[in-house]
């Protein structure tokens, strides 16, 4: 029997689920993925400028087996606060590593800066998490909402020559089954670089020629053209953030490998991708309940293309805010 990568809904990953809190005022917000029965889990960070938390407890050398949430937030480093609200949400429902005298909720989180796109002093806090994973363990679960929501809210792209001449981002979530087994991921496009459809090189959202224009230029052809003169005006202020979650039997070592290899869903979208001004994160979660075994390599492949199809997801399905264009208003 030959069989077919076919898109399947976020929902179909039922060991997780999902949730946003959107602040479309301030531009900014979080987005919340809780495993409620916990998940092995790993991470790959390539950017030179992330903000994270609990990333060192997911080496495999480390005692800690299984995650029960991961957190992406907009607010820069203030975002990181989210993630305590996640915890508090998840301690009260009693989720989280029994410890004996308490139950702690293992949460990691990874931030975008999205600080001078919309108000500075907006950032996801405490209440911010517990509403999302209110929303995540509450509603009835459906398809996740993409585009100018949750942690892609304040994510904007292609910023080389400045904010006026880039373009919103956005928060995709895409998933993909093969067989048995299925994968999901959540990405959050503030990428110093532009977003470009991998199938045909086509740019979806990135660097305008001047504030006014519906073209998008290359940012690497105008690296390279002013190369003695180059000058990031936001410095580490970019990164895209993503979470991709699977039904695969996988140890905390195979999640990070997946996680590596997931990375290229970066390359082949965001050009250019993985700059000193990112902070690329990816986290894998894997909840083990797959009825088979299936190759890592398969399973790292399958898990890029999810990865490219949020990516792309995102920035297509965002709006524009605050002046700042998106896909929509310039796709002909």
């Amino acid at each position: 029997m030959t069989l077919h990568l076919t898109p399947i809904p976020t929902t179909e990953l039922v060991d997780f689920r999902f949730g946003h809190w959107t602040d479309r005022t301030g531009a900014t917000g979080c987005t919340v993925v809780v495993a409620p029965a916990g998940a092995a889990a790993g991470v790959d960070v390539r950017g030179g400028a992330p903000a994270s938390r609990e990333t060192d407890l997911l080496r495999p050398e480390n005692t800690v087996d299984a995650v029960h949430a991961v957190c992406l937030s907009g607010g820069s480093a203030f975002g990181l606060e989210a993630a305590s609200g996640v915890a508090r949400e998840l301690e009260a429902r009693g989720i989280g590593l029994d410890v004996g005298p308490a139950v702690v909720p293992i949460v990691c989180s990874s931030c975008l800066f999205d600080l001078a796109f919309g108000d500075a002093h907006a950032r996801p806090g405490v209440d911010a998490g517990i509403a999302a994973t209110r929303v995540a363990l509450d509603d009835e679960p459906a398809p996740l909402a993409e585009g100018t929501v949750g942690a892609g809210t304040g994510a904007t792209v292609g910023k080389l020559n400045g904010a006026e001449c880039a373009m919103k981002g956005g928060l995709g979530a895409r998933a993909l089954a093969l067989g048995g087994l299925k994968v999901a991921a959540l990405s959050a496009v503030n990428a110093c670089g532009n977003v470009v459809d991998p199938k045909t090189g086509a740019p979806i959202a990135g660097m305008r020629a001047d504030a006014g224009s519906a073209d998008i230029v290359s940012m690497e052809d105008a690296m390279i053209a002013a190369a003695d003169t180059m000058a990031m005006p936001l410095d580490r202020t970019n990164t895209t953030i993503s979470c991709i979650v699977t039904n695969a039997r996988l140890t905390k070592a195979q999640c990070t490998k997946v996680a590596q290899m997931a990375a290229d869903a970066y390359a082949h979208t965001i050009r250019p991708t993985h700059t000193t001004n990112d902070g690329d994160t990816i986290y894998v979660m894997a909840s083990g309940t797959a009825k088979e075994d299936y190759p890592l390599d398969l399973i790292g492949l399958v898990a890029t293309r999810a990865l490219e199809d949020a990516i792309c997801g995102g920035c297509r399905a965002a709006d524009g805010i605050l002046g700042l264009p998106a896909y929509a208003d310039i796709a002909r």
